[in-house]
């Protein structure tokens, strides 16, 4: 028997099936190992030894750690398949280091699609542990330990800021940055006129384009009224141009273009995107059994295989015809691109949205097509239109009417394109027509737009900010701390998000410099291909860091006080608010000399004006720990007799009254998810319960 281990249960699964009985197949469940928190700072590196890191199991990987050790010590090889990316390689080398492998000789599988020939050409074809891109992850996981401890530290003692960190903080500056760009703006005034014509009894509206042969710029009404006085009754056609435009279809998707495009159409936030993409990859249950649908997630390239092209071709001219199939675009490759997998594609062409449909749930179904057809459409031929701007003139005041038409939809065929086209009617030059309705309407520009979630992923990549797989994890934990709240109209900076980028700007601008952070993230990729040192870019980045920071520490702004108004009973110092994890508190200023908090006085209990039935105690209102209000014995814990507070009035009808048939306590009528039932109220010491007839 040989076991394989890979980085999730459903992956597992998938896998598992393929491999067949002579393989077991386990799930480390992502990393099992992580940098401790001893040493100095608690940053688990020895900065003066090499940065050599402390590693230790997770508490919560303890019993997967054990089970993985039990299984080895029955199987005749370990051979490791986590992700195909520079986390997964870390993983495998972790996984190695625990269970005492041979990092020299220990199989490593790669594989970017979860399929059964995918599966086994890794099997034939193993390698070993790559290195270079173990170091490279590791060098990462250091500095971001360094950055994250020291500066989410010192954020929280002076400002009181959850953390801060390489990637997040500089995420965050560019949001806070647009949002100051939306507080400053100022809204111009503008006006517009517009009037109708008939054409083959259809009305077709035209608008004001110049004035005088020049681009009519109308500020206020004033203007506006002169430009209405120089109109006449009609218009002539005075030019008719035509143009016709060939539309290349969009590249197969990456990790951030996926996101981008799954907001923009379906509103779907970059967590659910990944979590349903995942789910994709590693496998849905299908008549096939688990199938892996699409290939791996995380990825930075448009390339496809050569495999997937010549099926796409098949595909394509068998479904619509030869003249529909082009073949791979250009690879457009950018400093930034590591090229380590293919773009995101189906697994298999033969795995039609429609066909799978009945497997996927609905929001499954819609990122499935979106990126069956994005990879298809990307193989196949230009989209061609025809555009007409027909032109019409009353005394010296031009008005203009659009209109388009597609001659070849050419990869349109999938309805990719979301823009409507209008086929104009047939107009000749000279043609007189009477206006109809001409009104003006007045207009005040807008402030630019809030970011998107799609739209901070797509800057974070334009930027060289972290990469695929960070994009969604970054912006979830700027959600989490409270430093931007995503809504309706888009990422909304907080107060506390504001404060955090201002004081981190102004005292580590390096830091939260986008091209400052894309150079570290170029030295961290030199690193997996070999050519940086992984101790030569950790002291590159720590020595003026670290310098800067102890310069800067005693400097840093720090909120100030938040006096009450009263005075310490212990040592007679100003009383404060601080802030705690557990909300906000009174203490003393002098702290920690002093470590008077004051107790707020506890509410008097409230009775119900009845008495448990077990113990004769007063019944009292409470309160659970979600705030939810419930009638209670005052003799808590000593009783712990319970109801709920709608049937306050009547636990069980008097004439009714019955007792638990185990412990003697009275029955209480309770309400579940299913209705109601009688349960024991001598619970949880009694589960007693049985059902209510509903007649």
């Amino acid at each position: 028997m040989k076991l394989v281990i890979v980085e999730s249960p459903a992956k597992s699964k998938t896998i598992g099936r393929y491999l067949g009985s002579d393989y077991v197949v386990e799930a480390s469940v992502g990393h099992i190992r992580d940098l401790a928190t001893s040493g100095k700072g608690g940053l688990g590196v020895d900065v003066n030894n090499n940065f050599l890191p402390t590693y230790i199991v997770s508490k919560d990987k303890e019993k997967v750690v054990k089970n993985l050790e039990k299984i080895k010590k029955q199987a005749t090889e370990v051979i490791l398949a986590t992700d195909p990316d520079r986390e997964g390689e870390a993983i495998a080398w972790h996984l190695a280091s625990v269970l005492g492998l041979d990092i020299a000789t220990t199989k490593r599988l790669e594989f970017h699609e979860i399929t059964h020939d995918s599966i086994s050409k890794a099997i034939e074809t193993p390698r070993t542990i790559d290195m270079n891109l173990v170091h490279s992850q590791e060098a990462r996981r250091i500095i971001d330990r360094i950055i994250g401890f020291k500066l989410s530290n010192l954020m929280y003692s002076r400002i009181k800021s959850k953390s801060a960190g390489r990637v997040q903080s500089v995420t965050l500056k560019l949001i806070v940055d647009h949002e100051k760009e939306i507080a400053d703006f100022k809204p111009e005034e503008y006006w517009t006129i517009e009037s109708k014509i008939k054409k083959d009894d259809k009305l077709y509206t035209i608008e004001l384009s110049k004035v005088d042969d020049a681009v009519a710029k109308i500020s206020n009404e004033t203007d506006c009224d002169k430009i209405l006085a120089m109109i006449g009754d009609n218009v002539k056609v005075s030019d008719i141009k035509k143009s016709k435009k060939s539309l290349v279809s969009k590249d197969a998707f990456i990790t951030s273009t996926l996101q981008q495009e799954a907001f923009n159409k379906y509103h779907f936030k970059t967590k659910e995107t990944t979590f349903l993409a995942q789910k994709l990859y590693e496998g849905v249950e299908t008549n096939e059994g688990l199938t892996g649908l699409i290939t791996y997630i995380r990825t930075d390239s448009t390339r496809l295989s050569d495999t997937f092209i010549d099926s796409a071709k098949t595909y394509i001219i068998n479904k619509f015809g030869n003249e529909y199939y082009k073949g791979k675009n250009e690879l457009k490759k950018n400093a930034l691109m590591q090229d380590a997998h293919e773009a995101i594609r189906p697994t298999s062409l033969d795995r039609t949205p429609e066909l799978m449909k009945q497997y996927l749930s609905n929001h499954e179904y819609k990122l499935y097509k979106l990126i069956f057809e994005r990879a298809l459409g990307s193989l196949m031929t230009n989209k061609e239109t025809e555009a007409t701007n027909v032109t019409f003139v009353s005394n010296n005041v031009s008005f203009n009417l659009s209109g388009s038409v597609t001659t070849f939809k050419g990869y349109d065929v999938l309805a990719l394109d979301t823009d409507e086209t209008s086929l104009l009617p047939i107009f000749t030059v000279g043609e007189e027509y009477k206006l109809n309705g001409t009104k003006k309407e007045q207009h005040f520009t807008k402030a630019p737009a809030r970011y998107s979630e799609g739209r901070v992923v797509r800057l974070m990549e334009e930027k060289g900010i972290g990469r695929p797989s960070t994009y969604a994890s970054t912006i979830q934990t700027l959600i989490a701390r409270r430093y931007v709240i995503s809504g309706k109209d888009g990422l909304t900076c907080t107060e506390q998000g504001i404060k955090t980028a201002t004081v981190l700007n102004k005292y580590f601008p390096d830091l939260m410099n986008t091209e400052y952070t894309a150079q570290m993230e170029t030295n961290l990729d030199k690193i997996s291909d070999g050519s940086e040192e992984e101790l030569k870019v950790i002291k590159d980045f720590y020595d003026p860091f670290i310098e800067h920071f102890e310069t800067i520490k005693p400097q840093i702004y720090k909120d100030p006080l938040e006096y009450t108004g009263e005075k310490c009973p212990e040592c007679g110092s100003p009383l404060v608010i601080r802030h705690g994890r557990n909300g906000d508190f009174v203490a003393c200023s002098n702290y920690p000399k002093c470590k008077y908090v004051k107790k707020e006085p506890k509410e008097p209990p409230k009775f119900v004006g009845r008495n448990c039935p077990n113990c004769g105690h007063p019944l009292v209102y409470r309160k659970s720990k979600r705030g939810e209000e419930f009638i209670g014995c005052s003799n808590f814990p000593s009783c712990r007799y319970v109801e709920s507070k709608t049937d306050a009035n009547a636990p069980v009808i008097e004439e009714e009254k019955r007792f638990c048939p185990k412990c003697g306590a009275l029955l209480v009528k309770r309400k579940s998810k299913r209705g109601y039932f009688y349960g024991c109220s001598n619970y949880p010491k009694c589960h007693y319960v049985e059902p209510i007839d509903k007649k």
